[in-house]
């Protein structure tokens, strides 16, 4: 039977050596992100490295099937699931083989039901606490702080997401870049989508301004999680310095609709700061009515995201919520206050 398992605790340090984590990141699906990772794979293979394929999706791309030849390559484990039986990663395979390094492809991958965990970041998250190496693979749009902002862009939500400090979390990121032109060019050729998905996907997800837009996403954030590796190093050494310039942030957030997007704002504002400490408040009015249900889990559910985004939270109490607000504010040094229109 499957057991759950918060995800932050498997974000939580593992008592024995951790594996170190790569993630092949792209700015969308078909510029080859699952491609360079195998032939990076492949070459560390032939420095005499125990490498093993845990998962790849090809896709039906005959490139990408070709690199294969060769490397392991692990069975799946069949789920059954409403009459359908699914191929998943097998998770306890892949642990009790051990090898060096483990491929895993599509790190924001959503598991069948019935799996251990529910998300393949998740798989990974016990893999490296195992003390084996990954390699994945990731599109920008699935990280979860910048799924508003995809949204606005492009008009897709993205179902699959990733939370950033899964990211944050990882050993060395290579940005698997080419330009939107090449990719639209990949596009028509049949080497991303079959052609009428490939034809209805150039005249709306993948447009040059779309394109251009998530590839600026990429290297931003792949640029501002090695500025955050390199502060951890020089502080873990005692070498002082004025990361985040004195910056603290401070989200108000309701019950409302708009909760959600007012973390992701926050989070994004704590990385354009050289990772500014941010934290996420609610004001709890002690004279007024009982919340709804449903405004009081929306509420939680927006905490929860602040907490999985890195941020802090808290919950604080008065009936002048604009005093209690600015209160805390300068009690604790904010200098950037997050709030929606109209509160």
């Amino acid at each position: 039977m499957a057991t759950a398992t918060e995800p932050s605790d498997l974000l939580k340090p593992a008592g024995r050596k951790r594996g170190r984590l790569k993630v092949f990141l792209g700015m969308s699906p078909g510029v080859g992100k699952t491609y360079e990772m195998l032939r990076a794979a492949r070459r560390r293979k032939a420095e005499g490295h125990d490498v093993v394929v845990g998962v790849v999706e090809t896709h039906g791309r005959r490139e990408t099937e070709s690199l294969l030849r060769g490397l392991e390559v692990m069975a799946r484990r069949p789920i059954d699931y409403k009459a359908r039986v699914l191929m998943e990663f097998d998770l306890d395979g892949a642990i009790a083989r051990r090898p060096d390094l483990l491929l895993v492809d599509e790190y924001a991958h959503s598991n069948a039901p019935g799996s251990r965990h529910p998300k393949r970041w998740q798989d990974v998250e016990e893999i490296l606490a195992a003390g084996i190496d990954v390699w994945t693979t990731l599109n920008v749009q699935h990280l979860e702080s910048l799924s508003d902002v995809v949204l606005r862009i492009t008009g897709v939500r993205q179902r699959e997401t990733v939370p950033d400090i899964a990211l944050s979390n990882a050993d060395d990121i290579e940005v698997v870049d080419i330009t939107p032109e090449e990719l639209r060019k990949r596009l028509t050729e049949g080497k991303v989508y079959v052609p009428e998905t490939a034809r209805l996907a150039s005249e709306n997800f993948f447009r040059i301004e779309n394109l251009t837009a998530l590839r600026e996403m990429a290297l931003r954030r792949a640029a501002q999680t090695v500025d955050d590796h390199l502060v951890a190093a020089l502080r873990e050494k005692g070498v002082s310095g004025p990361w985040a310039a004195g910056e603290r942030v401070l989200v108000l957030v309701g019950a409302d609709p708009m909760a959600a997007t007012l973390v992701r704002t926050g989070r994004r504002m704590s990385d354009v700061m050289m990772d500014a400490p941010w934290t996420v408040a609610h004001v709890d009015r002690p004279s007024a009515s009982a919340t709804d249900p449903q405004r009081a889990a929306r509420l939680s559910e927006a905490l929860k995201l602040a907490e999985q985004l890195g941020g802090r939270t808290v919950v604080l109490s008065g009936d002048d919520v604009i005093r209690t607000v600015l209160d805390y504010a300068q009690r604790n040094n904010v200098t950037q206050i997050v709030l929606a229109k109209g509160r």
